[in-house]
């Protein structure tokens, strides 16, 4: 047990995703948003939470994926970065998963598009494969990331 990873896992789009639980500031339920004038497409808004101002960023934009159906509302995961909170909005919340870390193996080159720069890898669990978020570039400004 030493070497197993300890995941927050979710589903965007009905894949499995995870990220390391140290990186999980709270889940909590769909908070209502404010739209920012100007912003990028996948910043759907800014959540107030307990008088903290937070950018809302959606996975499903961010990965290039279609926008989840009219009435499914988001979960919110959020991880603490560099500049500060930061929610990305998911369709589910899993488990927090071990995981062992000699599952892990790193993205093929073939992986073009916006996943390129947002997976980090994957683990290969019994029937599925958990895909790892680079948080970093997830919620990173578009001026900050890297052109694809």
């Amino acid at each position: 047990m030493g070497d197993d990873q300890q995941v927050c896992t979710f589903l965007v789009d009905g894949a499995a995703f995870g990220i390391d639980v140290r990186e999980v500031q709270e889940v909590i339920r769909f908070q209502e948003l404010t739209r920012v004038p100007l912003a990028p497409p996948e910043v759907r808004g800014l959540i107030n939470l307990r008088g903290q101002i937070v950018t809302a960023v959606d996975l499903r934009r961010r990965l290039g994926l279609p926008d989840r159906p009219p009435g499914d509302l988001p979960v919110n995961v959020v991880v603490r970065t560099p500049d500060g909170a930061v929610s990305l909005l998911v369709d589910e919340i899993g488990e927090v998963l071990g995981v062992p870390a000699a599952a892990f193996e790193r993205p093929p080159d073939t992986l073009r598009g916006p996943a390129r720069d947002l997976i980090r890898g994957a683990y290969k669990l019994a029937g599925r494969l958990l895909l790892v978020l680079d948080t970093r570039q997830a919620t990173a400004p578009p001026a900050d990331r890297p052109a694809t």
